[in-house]
């Protein structure tokens, strides 16, 4: 009997709030024989993440806190022959699986990414999430909040996340060269920074940060500032 295809993984740190249901989002892909494992690559969690991940029988992987670190130690331990790579605060919507299927068929090298949606009421997330999934579209970049389905041997060619704390993802979009393919299925995402900041001010700072990335600016001090 073949094995399912795709590998979960998911970076962690002191995240047992979101994860529960972003692991509960999962379930379709369990049930159409999709998800071969889910692998935890945690930061150093001191709340019950570790906890949750083994209740729910997920492989554990611990190191330093990094995202792009967390991310290349759990691809590392990977055993699917696709990849898909999920924060813990974005979630899928029912259905997300029919897409993903026909992306493992029909995807060849390409990898996929998911349709960005904010889980918060009003004008202004609407606006900012149609921005982020036309970004993705005009410029081959979308961001990890929005998952990646990648090919493992593609994965590998490009040289996998860097080790780095902040724009890994934007790194791993790049090291693609616009072979990205946007797939119809929904993920939702928290809208948290967006609403403690302002929606226009969060959305101005990411945009500097991701210039100054470009620029040259370390990813560390760039994750000092996003964080502040």
């Amino acid at each position: 009997m073949a094995r399912a295809p795709i590998s979960v993984v998911i970076p962690t740190l002191n995240a047992a709030d979101a994860l529960a249901p972003c692991l509960g989002a999962l379930g379709e892909g369990l049930n159409a024989g999709l998800i071969r494992e889910v692998i935890i690559t945690d930061g150093g969690s001191s709340d019950g993440t570790l906890s949750l991940a083994e209740q729910a029988g997920a492989v554990v992987v611990q190191g330093p806190a990094s995202r792009g670190g967390q991310l290349r130690r759990g691809c590392a331990a990977a055993k699917g022959d696709w990849l898909l790579i999920l924060h813990t605060d974005s979630w899928f919507e029912e259905g997300w699986t029919d897409p993903v299927l026909k992306h493992l068929t029909t995807g060849q090298d390409q990898a996929g990414y998911f349709q960005l949606r904010f889980r918060a009421k009003g004008l202004a997330p609407r606006v900012v999430e149609r921005w982020a999934n036309l970004r993705s579209r005009l410029f081959g970049l979308p961001y990890g909040d929005q998952g990646v389905l990648i090919r493992r041997d593609v994965y590998s060619e490009i040289g996998g996340y860097a080790d780095i704390p902040l724009m890994e993802d934007v790194l791993i979009a790049q090291s693609l060269k616009r072979k990205l393919l946007p797939l119809s299925a929904i993920i939702t995402t928290s809208a948290e920074r967006y609403q403690r900041d302002g929606w226009v001010r969060r959305s101005l700072r990411n945009g500097w940060t991701l210039l100054r990335f470009k620029l040259g600016v370390d990813p560390e001090t760039l994750r000092r500032g996003y964080n502040r």
